[in-house]
């Protein structure tokens, strides 16, 4: 795996077999608040400024799949560049929340109301 090579994004259709069966690690880079309003559940949310001390406790062998706001949203590349710069195994989503939503896969809010 080459450090400056990003891989091809995965599927949300590929991505809900390993979700639900535990075999990656799904971070969302978004902001608390918008993760609070919602997210792709088994999501853990970090801020791109933790993500070396957090890639620290990550399992090398897991795959890593990042995500945020969309096609446009920097984050998740971001991410993924760093992870993968950190000798980790490392993509993003095709796509990102907004996206999941509307293919109506299941989304979880922290919201209380």
């Amino acid at each position: 795996m080459s450090d400056g090579a990003a891989p091809e994004p995965i599927s949300r259709a590929a991505l809900v077999a390993p979700l639900a069966d535990g075999s990656v690690t799904l971070l969302d880079v978004r902001p608390d608040d918008e993760f609070a309003m919602g997210h792709i559940p088994g999501a853990t949310q970090i801020d791109l400024g933790r993500l070396d001390a957090m890639a620290a406790t990550l399992d090398p062998a897991v795959e890593i799949v990042a995500y945020c706001r969309g096609p446009y949203c920097l984050y998740a590349h971001q991410a993924v560049a760093r992870l993968r710069q950190l000798g980790l195994n490392a993509r993003r989503i095709d796509g990102g929340l907004p996206e999941w939503r509307a293919a109506g896969l299941p989304v979880q809010t922290e919201v209380s109301g």
